[in-house]
């Protein structure tokens, strides 16, 4: 039933083009913006466990798939049918311990054969190619961090990486002291970088511990706002104290 479903939603994509004057004048470029929203609200939708939103959600990222192949092989770049058979030769190549004879001891040693199949396969330069210079920087961070990994450029325990980080931090207090703004944006640069290596050696994705806190700060500074109202008071009147209080006050009721 799902490939007459699949086959369904090309046909409509099809007919969008012929007919809607928006669909027919959109372009990769024009796009792109709404690849990278229906990812993030992908990814929000994965955050809250809120299955029935996963699947719109990833009804619309497959949109915009269909979207971008449609107008490749309008173009005569290549077609639907090509975006899938590459995607399954890869899975292929990629996995020889199920598809091969290759064994593998655990996850962690198939993600080596992952990126040592890779680095041959596409010809690279550097261990460090391959990672998309739009993502975020955190993401970006550790991504990179785990490619230099694969070939030993590591810490041997964590200790390593927070001694790194205290050694950052003062670096950035000296930066402090003497005023020095372009060495501040150094040294807290090179803080967070070290921050996402040890979340990296923690097995913890810095992204998505990032975006944990930022939630967990909204919600907290919510709770500020809407206690400042009960009292009749505008959070631009209350002191930093008053605010602090409450958002302990958050903190104790999670």
């Amino acid at each position: 039933m799902y490939v007459e479903r699949f086959a369904e939603l090309v046909e409509i994509m099809k007919r969008l083009r012929r007919e809607c004057p928006w669909d027919r004048e959109q372009t990769p470029e024009s796009l792109r913006q709404y690849i990278l929203e229906e990812a993030y609200e992908t990814v929000e939708a994965i955050d809250a466990g809120n299955w029935e939103e996963l699947k719109k959600e990833l009804g619309d990222l497959l949109l915009q798939i269909v979207f971008q192949a449609e107008i490749a092989e309008e173009r005569g770049r290549f077609t639907l049918e090509d975006v899938i058979q590459h995607i399954n030769q890869k899975l292929i190549q990629r996995h020889p311990h199920v598809f091969g004879g290759i064994e593998v001891k655990d996850a962690e040693h198939v993600k080596e054969n992952w990126e040592r199949i890779k680095y041959h396969q596409e010809n690279r330069r550097s261990v460090l190619e391959g990672v998309p210079r739009h993502l975020s920087a955190l993401l970006r961070a550790q991504r990179l961090q785990d490619k230099a990994a694969q070939v030993g450029f590591d810490w041997d325990d964590p200790r390593g990486v927070l001694e790194k980080i205290q050694e950052e931090l003062r670096e950035l207090d000296k930066a402090l002291h003497a005023q020095a703004r372009e060495k501040m944006e150094e040294e807290i640069g090179d803080m967070l970088f070290s921050l996402v290596n040890l979340s990296r050696f923690l097995k913890i994705n810095a992204e998505d511990a990032l975006r944990t806190t930022i939630n967990k700060f909204i919600a907290r500074f919510h709770y500020i706002e809407q206690k400042l109202s009960e009292q009749n008071k505008s959070i631009r009147e209350a002191s930093f104290k008053e605010m602090d209080a409450l958002w302990e006050e958050a903190k104790n009721r999670e």
